[in-house]
C-alpha cells in the first residue's frame, strides 16, 4: 500500500486487517484439507466431501442477508464478536467428529458463525474508509487475506500430516482469539439503521434490480473461486501423489497475490468499466483451470494457478467495491449479506458439482471434463457482465445513467 493511502487509512480500519489476517488464515487452514481428510481417512468420495463443504457454505451465505440486517440494526461490532465465536466453535467442533452427521452439524455451525461476521465485517470496511481510498483499502486487505493463507498452508501442512485434529483445533483458536481482539480493540461501529425495522433493508435490496442481476451473475465467479478449496486440490494429489505438493500449489496462488495485487490494482486504476473487469478476470480463472487439462508436473500446475491468481486480482478488489456503490448507507450491511447469495449458490454449486464433474471425468476418462466447464462459466459470466454494463452504463460513480 502507498504510504499516503496507509497513513489516510483510519486506526480502526487498521484493526479491521488484523481480523482480516486471522480469519482467513483460520479458514484456509482447514477447508482445503478437510476434503482431503474425508476423502483419505473416511472413504468418501469427491462429491460428497464436497457436499460438506457446500452445506458450510450455504449456511454461511445463505444466512448471511438476514446477517447483514442484524447487523444494520444493532451495530457491527457485536454482530461481529458473535459470529467469530460461532465459527470458532464450528471449527473446533471437527476435531471431534466421526459420523456422517457430526460432519455437517459442524458445517452448518461454522456456516451460521460466517453469515453473522462477514457481512459485519465487510459493512465496517465500506463505512469506516474514505471512498478515495476505498479500492487500495478492499486490494490491501485481499493482499492480507493471501498472507493468511500462507501462513495456513505452512500450519496447515504440518498439521494436516501429524493428525487433522490439531488443524482442526488450530483454526478454531484463531476464531477466539479474533473475538478477544474484537472486544477490546475495535471500537463500536453505529448501526445505521435507525429506523428500528429490519424489513426496510430486505425491501430496499429486493426492489433494485440492477444489484439482483450483478448479484445473480456473480455465482458463476464462485463456482470458479470455490475450486481452489476442491478440484485444485485435489487433482494435485492426485497427479503428484503429495500433500506438500497440495501445499506449493495453493502457496503459489496466495504469493502471487501478495507480490502482485497492489500493483495490478494500480495498472487497473484508470479503467472505469468497472462490471467488464470482473467479467475478465473470471475469464482469465477459467482458463487458468481450463490449462489444468494439460497440466502433468508441479511447474505446469503452479504456472496454471498463477493465471487463475491473475484472475482474482483483476476481479477481486472490483467486485468488493460496487457493493457500497449500489447500496445506501443505511443498509449496507444487508447489501453485503445479500450479495452473500451469490457465493451461498455459487460455492454450493461449485463444490458438489465441480466435485461431481471431476468424479465423473475421471470415471470416464474425460478428465478435461470439469475445467472445460470452468472455461464455459469463465466466458458466461464476462459475457452477462459486460452486457450489463452496456445496459446499465456503471462508471466509477456506480450510478445508472
Amino acid at each position: 500500500m502507498k504510504r499516503e493511502t496507509w497513513r489516510l487509512t483510519p486506526p480502526a480500519v487498521k484493526w479491521l486487517f488484523v481480523l482480516s489476517f486471522m480469519m482467513n488464515m483460520g479458514f484456509y487452514a482447514l477447508i482445503p484439507y478437510l476434503t482431503l481428510y474425508l476423502t483419505d481417512s473416511f472413504a468418501w468420495t469427491v462429491a460428497m466431501a464436497g457436499l460438506v463443504l457446500a452445506v458450510r457454505q450455504f449456511s454461511q451465505q445463505g444466512f448471511a442477508f438476514l446477517g447483514g440486517v442484524v447487523a444494520d440494526l444493532f451495530g457491527y461490532k457485536g454482530t461481529m464478536l458473535l459470529g467469530f465465536l460461532i465459527r470458532g466453535l464450528g471449527f473446533l467442533l471437527f476435531a471431534t467428529c466421526t459420523e456422517t452427521w457430526q460432519f455437517f452439524a459442524a458445517a452448518v455451525l461454522s456456516g451460521l458463525g460466517g453469515s453473522l461476521f462477514e457481512p459485519a465485517c465487510s459493512a465496517s470496511y465500506a463505512i469506516l474508509t474514505p471512498e478515495a481510498i476505498r479500492k487500495e483499502v478492499f486490494s490491501f486487505r485481499n493482499v492480507l487475506t493471501n498472507i493468511g493463507v500462507v501462513g495456513s498452508q505452512l500450519a496447515g501442512t504440518i498439521l494436516a500430516s501429524v493428525d487433522f485434529v490439531w488443524l482442526s483445533v488450530f483454526s478454531g483458536l484463531l476464531y477466539i482469539v479474533a473475538a478477544f481482539l474484537v472486544l477490546v480493540f475495535v471500537p463500536p461501529i453505529r448501526a445505521s439503521n435507525t429506523s428500528g425495522k429490519w424489513t426496510d433493508g430486505i425491501a430496499h435490496v429486493l426492489r433494485d434490480k440492477p444489484f439482483l442481476r450483478y448479484t445473480a451473475i456473480l455465482i458463476g465467479f464462485y463456482y470458479l473461486n470455490m475450486q481452489v478449496f476442491l478440484a485444485i486440490p485435489q487433482y494435485t494429489e492426485d497427479v503428484l501423489q503429495s500433500k506438500t505438493a497440495v501445499g506449493i500449489v495453493l502457496a503459489t496462488i496466495s504469493v502471487s497475490v501478495i507480490l502482485l495485487q497492489m500493483q495490478v490494482t494500480h495498472w487497473l486504476d484508470g479503467y472505469q468499466r468497472r462490471l467488464t473487469l470482473i467479467g475478465i478476470g473470471a475469464l482469465v480463472m477459467g482458463v487458468g483451470l481450463f490449462l489444468l487439462s494439460f497440466a502433468d508436473s508441479l511447474w505446469f500446475i503452479m504456472l496454471d494457478a498463477l493465471i487463475f491468481a491473475l484472475g482474482t486480482m483483476i476481479s477481486v478488489p472490483q467486485l468488493v467495491d460496487m457493493v457500497p456503490r449500489f447500496a445506501p448507507k443505511e443498509h449496507i450491511g444487508a447489501y453485503y449479506g445479500f450479495n452473500g447469495y451469490s457465493l451461498a449458490f455459487g460455492g454450493s454449486i461449485g463444490t458438489f458439482l465441480g466435485g461431481w464433474m471431476y468424479d465423473l471425468g475421471r470415471q470416464t476418462g474425460y478428465d478435461w471434463l470439469p475445467w472445460a466447464v470452468c472455461l464455459l462459466v469463465g466466458i458466461l459470466v464476462a459475457v452477462n457482465l459486460y452486457l450489463m454494463e452496456e445496459r446499465y452504463r456503471y462508471h466509477v460513480s456506480g450510478h445508472t445513467s
